[in-house]
């Protein structure tokens, strides 16, 4: 296993961390699977842990919990607040009023006094930065939280917010979560440029694309993995997004049988070795899902071979842009963008 230091914070991390976003009813999993998972990822070298609250409305959370228990000053443990907990319309979003809530929510579910970096799941619009900033500085003040980071930001929406901690005093964020994978390569034209800009640190969500890049989807083969099965338009080939997709796998494991390399290993090379990332949050649903993964722990892509994966997706291109998590509201609602 590898290591990079988070940001400026000083805390080492895996350059693998284990996301439980699966855990319970969104992945099927277990409590007993999800214990087996967290008990092979320590083993081999994996110290960060990401969750948030919204994963099976604090399932997730309860399960990891139980599964930490005993060895909680092992773990660098990372959860995340702001998507609606229930349909009380307060629960949810990025105010003092929410977050602190929240933090007290999560904490008593994943039995711990304090994580060790909260970040919040998604931009807010209805909130300022400020309010959110300094609700996030108290809860640290409050030894609550070691840091906080943001999750899925635009890149105005990193930079602004770096100058509204500078402007009102408050603590910053030191990290940020975003979606990145040979697929959908779009963060490397503006986030990734202003997250380096400011020395954060990077959890990249989705590396494997859905499971596009996990070797299980291939050409003339029914698509019939998990995700699949609950978000079909994901991967209805009758789609033009979704037959680049397709396309790009085939030549991407030519790439990767010429390296010696299986898909996963090429998928979670190329994330990790952009110099902007500190590490690429996997998410296993079994615990041979997870040695799979696990097998790309030390992968170092060669010059030639990424730039191989150049010549098949473009840098800075996502194949489904529709697909985003960070478009800003105006490009969504029309009213936004009327007089």
């Amino acid at each position: 296993m590898q290591y990079r230091t988070l940001g400026r914070t000083g805390v080492q991390v895996s350059t693998l961390a284990l996301g439980a976003m699966n855990f319970g009813a969104i992945g099927d999993t277990s409590q007993d699977e999800a214990a087996a998972i967290v008990d092979a990822a320590l083993d081999a070298g994996i110290n960060l842990i990401d969750t948030a609250d919204w994963y099976s409305q604090g399932q997730s959370e309860e399960m990891l919990g139980k599964a930490i228990a005993g060895r909680r000053d092992d773990i660098v443990l990372a959860t995340k607040a702001n998507m609606p907990m229930g349909d009380e319309r307060n629960h949810q979003g990025s105010s003092r009023r929410w977050l602190v809530t929240a933090l007290d929510d999560s904490l008593r579910r994943l039995g711990v006094d304090h994580v060790d970096l909260y970040q919040i799941h998604r931009w807010d619009p209805a909130t300022s930065d400020e309010e959110t900033l300094s609700a996030l500085t108290d809860l640290q003040r409050a030894g609550k939280i070691r840091y906080f980071g943001s999750s899925t930001f635009p890149a105005y929406r990193i930079v602004q917010a770096q100058w509204a901690a500078r402007e009102n005093k408050t603590s910053r964020y030191v990290t940020e979560q975003p979606p990145y994978s040979i697929l959908q390569r779009g963060i490397e034209a503006h986030v990734l440029p202003a997250i380096q800009e400011y020395g954060m640190g990077v959890l990249a969500w989705s590396p494997l694309a859905s499971g596009w890049l996990s070797g299980a989807i291939r050409a003339g083969r029914e698509i019939a993995t998990s995700r699949s099965g609950k978000l079909p338009q994901r991967y209805d080939l009758s789609v033009p997004a979704n037959r680049a997709k397709l396309a790009a796998v085939e030549q991407l494991a030519t790439v990767a049988d010429q390296a010696g390399l299986t898909m996963i290993q090429l998928a979670l090379g190329f994330v990790t070795a952009h110099p902007g990332v500190t590490g690429a949050i996997i998410g296993p649903r079994t615990v041979d899902h997870l040695h799979a993964q696990l097998a790309a722990a030390d992968t170092v892509l060669t010059a030639d071979v990424l730039d191989a994966i150049d010549t098949i997706v473009a840098p800075g291109i996502d194949l489904a842009p529709h697909e985003k998590h960070d478009t800003p509201p105006a490009l969504l609602d029309p009213a936004l963008r009327r007089r």
